[in-house]
């Protein structure tokens, strides 16, 4: 089983077994959760079928909800070749649990996907005036992500090219801590990351930075953008890493890979994630959202020592996107769907989405439930005024509805390890990257259509 470019399997079983966490193994096209996984807990009235993470909800809380929602509820495990038949023939679950910023297009884009604006429009509980901005990676206008129907909704979120870092060994190299509200250049934070780097006999022992905790290909995007470009045509149906922003974003990722300063697709972390490895004093900066305050602040001693930072740009083009926005879909030919919506009030809206919001694991779905983010601790308190000056610059960065991220992370893993080592001119790099991928997105217009 390949390990998801959304993160190893290590990491999203973490995050699955942690209360409240914000990033989830669910929805890993390509990486297949185990079949036949599927369970019953009771209930009476009609069976709602929701396709999620196996331990998703303990028996007693599958017997609430089925109580609450008078339904027999059936937990099916996340399996993206499972939910494929499923959809193909027209008997899919009424929920899927699925990754907004990367999968939205992809399934909208092929009518698979229930509209929820109407659902939308006449709840009392869950109104789109209260959604957080973050939720528009879960629209669809036909074209474009981030514009149009909401197809689902995002459980939390965090602004995901923000970082957190180790002040005490800032101090032990005589380095000035990075500012709270003025983000630094990109050139800053490899710099940085270099002189955080300890090594031993030839080897890394303390990483100084890694830049990609959330996948690469999201990254590359999100630094395109913030030198002022794009990766995607304006048609959504091609990429372009030969444009001067474009290749500025992949000549730093190639200067980084090179500096072996932090984990990179040619010299993987062993832990599989960022949280064993901070958590064990081996990583001064990690590029996590939010969430990743959940992990940390667990330690009192780690969480005294560590500090949360905007997101660094490559110009004056502010960008601080999401590239998860894990939450719910409802399938378009789902059966239920009324007995769907009234889970989604429950779990969005109810006393779930307070849970999530009090736990410091993410940021709330619902501008309403702000206040509830943990403020008690002075760790807390950073993060908190920290995530706050970086929320306007929140925007979705589009992607293709002609290709699955994961399918272009595929690319690069192939591209990229072999094109480094060589010293293989970044230019070159550029033209292979659009090949492979320019390729894979045209036989995928033409399935779409």
């Amino acid at each position: 089983m390949p390990v998801s470019s959304r993160g190893s399997l290590d990491r999203r079983r973490f995050l699955a077994a942690s209360a409240g966490a914000a990033f989830t193994a669910a929805a890993l096209p390509g990486c297949a959760a185990s079949v036949d996984s599927d369970s019953d807990s009771g209930g009476s009235g009609k069976t709602l079928t929701v396709m999620t993470l196996v331990n998703e909800w303990d028996a007693k809380t599958q017997k609430s909800i089925e109580k609450l929602l008078d339904v027999k509820l059936r937990i099916v495990t996340y399996d993206v070749t499972k939910l494929n038949a499923m959809l193909a023939s027209k008997n899919p679950p009424d929920v899927v649990r699925g990754i907004g910023a990367t999968d939205a297009p992809y399934f909208a884009a092929r009518g698979l996907m229930a509209d929820l604006d109407p659902y939308l429009a006449k709840s009392k509980v869950l109104k789109p005036s209260d959604l957080a901005a973050a939720n528009d990676v879960w629209r669809f206008d036909g074209k474009k992500q981030g514009a149009g129907p909401r197809y689902g909704l995002a459980k939390d979120y965090s602004q995901d090219s923000m970082f957190w870092y180790r002040t005490d060994m800032f101090e032990a190299a005589g380095l000035d801590l990075p500012s709270a509200t003025e983000p630094l250049s990109m050139d800053e934070w490899l710099d940085l990351g270099k002189r955080l780097t300890k090594r031993r006999l030839g080897k890394v022992k303390v990483y100084g930075l890694n830049a990609t905790s959330l996948g690469l290909f999201s990254q590359l995007m999100s630094w395109t953008a913030s030198a002022g470009g794009t990766l995607f045509a304006d048609d959504m149906a091609s990429v372009d890493f030969s444009s001067p922003e474009a290749l500025k974003a992949l000549q730093w990722y190639v200067d980084y890979a090179k500096a072996d300063i932090g984990p990179s697709i040619t010299n993987p972390n062993p832990d599989g994630w960022d949280g064993p490895t901070y958590q064990a004093n081996r990583m001064a900066m990690s590029c996590n959202g939010f969430w990743f305050g959940g992990v940390i602040g667990g330690d009192a001693k780690l969480a005294a020592v560590s500090r949360f930072a905007p997101a660094p740009q490559f110009g004056s083009h502010r960008v601080s996107p999401c590239f998860s926005g894990t939450g719910f879909w409802m399938p378009k030919e789902a059966k239920n769907k009324d007995a769907a919506w009234k889970l989604f009030e429950w779990y969005f809206a109810d006393q779930p989405a307070k849970d999530r919001a009090s736990s410091g694991w993410g940021l709330p779905s619902l501008n309403s439930l702000r206040s509830l983010i943990p403020r008690s601790s002075a760790f807390q308190k950073q993060a908190y005024q920290v995530q706050e000056q970086d929320t306007p610059y929140f925007s979705v960065l589009p992607v293709s509805p002609y290709a699955q991220v994961d399918a272009l992370n595929g690319i690069l893993s192939k591209v990229l390890p072999d094109a480094i080592k060589s010293d293989t001119k970044t230019g070159k790099i550029a033209d292979a990257l659009n090949s492979r991928m320019n390729e894979q997105l045209a036989r995928g217009k033409e399935l779409v259509g």
